[in-house]
């Protein structure tokens, strides 16, 4: 991307590239629902898709699509090994459950989001 300091790009200054950052954004949203009903395994691939693309998207609202999936996954990472170990004490399917909805939540959210043309909140 070709911007000075401190400008920032918008949708309406490139159209074209901007459709092609969201295109891909919606397909790593994508991975990231599928990998709800797939163990969580494409959920990797989404999150080098992320990783990816991040960089090339600062300036626009989809480096901040790019960022909170990445959050996403790192947090439910954490919080599904703490609820593995968690198990043991017998609150470990409610975290795990609990960060299943969380998930979800904000996948679908995110989603919404993205298609209505909006950055992420955080």
């Amino acid at each position: 991307m070709n911007t000075e300091p401190g400008q920032s790009v918008t949708d309406t200054q490139q159209p074209a590239q901007n459709d092609s950052l969201r295109t891909y954004a919606i397909v790593v949203y994508a991975v990231f629902a599928i990998g709800i009903l797939l163990s969580g395994l494409p959920v990797i691939v989404g999150l080098i898709m992320a990783y990816v693309k991040r960089n090339e998207m600062t300036g626009t609202i989809y480096h901040g699509h790019m960022t909170m999936l990445i959050r996403t996954f790192w947090i439910s990472l954490a919080l599904g090994i703490i609820g593995a170990l968690a198990t043991f004490i017998y609150i470990g399917p409610l975290i795990i459950m609990g960060t299943g909805i969380w998930y979800i939540y904000r996948v679908v959210r995110g989603f919404i989001c993205l298609n209505d043309r909006k950055g992420v909140w955080f």
